[in-house]
């Protein structure tokens, strides 16, 4: 087995709203180039000592800008090697017919995993519950059935419009108890407010990892002291090539560097992926 990176921004940058852009700073110049040539991108992988790349794409248009079209490119992205890139979309979380959009990103898109990001999509994840979002129960029902992930950003975000009262991981308990087959990931971990919730979410339910991505990982035992018993339940990523994430085989080796057991770290690295995102069945 190989390392998976499961959490690597591969978008569709031209639908990147200005304001958004800006708070950037500016595009990683090889983020740019991988963006357009994915070939390149699988080079800079191997280069990484990274087998796969979990490529995590959303529809967010109000706040950073992504739309539906953002599905098309990653699956048409990942088709490139779907053996080792794992096309991860977004849906509305009030669209009018989640199970058919379900379908149709899952049969005609390839896409193995679905992306929600409650700040820049303005909502709660439980907002089934009071009858807010009731489409959000068929979404998460089709996904069950399907056995298709749900990835879940948790924790602050600073993007323009961005509205971090619906980051609380503590949303999730809901959709945890209520579709117990569902694999939810929380993203991020919760960073940097409510680690604490995180882990409890993920040590309660079986259905719910906790994925690191985003925090420098020199820093990870500080926000997660606790990780060296998390290992049967925490996911490796970078968040690259986002704000403070400046190279993907320099975040590897800085996570190898942690007084992890041997075993702990080959579980967030190798195994645990693979139990979340599993192989594609069949021939290459």
């Amino acid at each position: 087995m190989g390392v998976t990176d499961c959490h690597v921004h591969i978008n569709p940058l031209w639908e990147m709203r200005p304001d958004a852009v800006r708070l950037l700073g500016r595009v990683d110049p090889a983020a740019a180039r991988f963006v357009k040539e994915p070939r390149a991108f699988l080079e800079y992988l191997d280069a990484s000592g990274v087998e796969r790349a979990v490529l995590i794409n959303y529809v967010a248009p109000e706040v950073i800008g992504y739309t539906e079209a953002a599905n098309t490119f990653v699956s048409e992205y990942a088709a490139t090697d779907p053996d080792r890139l794992i096309a991860v979309g977004g849906i509305r979380p009030d669209h009018p017919d989640p199970e058919a959009e379900v379908a149709r990103l899952t049969d005609e898109l390839g896409i193995r995993a679905l992306k929600l990001h409650p700040p820049h999509q303005l909502f709660r994840p439980n907002a089934y519950a009071d009858g807010t979002l009731p489409r959000l129960r068929e979404l998460y029902a089709a996904c069950e059935r399907r056995h298709v992930p749900i990835i879940v950003h948790t924790g602050t975000s600073i993007f323009p419009r961005a509205r971090n009262k619906f980051s609380d991981p503590l949303f999730v308990e809901d959709v945890a108890l209520d579709f117990p087959d569902l694999t939810i990931v929380l993203a991020h971990g919760g960073r940097p407010i409510w680690m604490s919730t995180a882990v409890f979410l993920a040590r309660r339910f079986p259905n719910v990892w906790l994925e690191v991505s985003g925090i420098p990982p020199a820093r990870l035992l500080e926000y997660f002291p606790q990780l060296a018993r998390l290992g049967e339940k925490t996911l490796f990523g970078t968040d690259w090539p986002g704000p403070g994430v400046s190279d993907i085989r320099r975040n590897l080796a800085e996570f190898r560097a942690l007084p992890l057991p041997p075993e702990v770290q080959r579980q967030i690295l190798e195994e645990n992926p693979r139990r979340v995102f599993p192989p594609r069945a069949g021939p290459s």
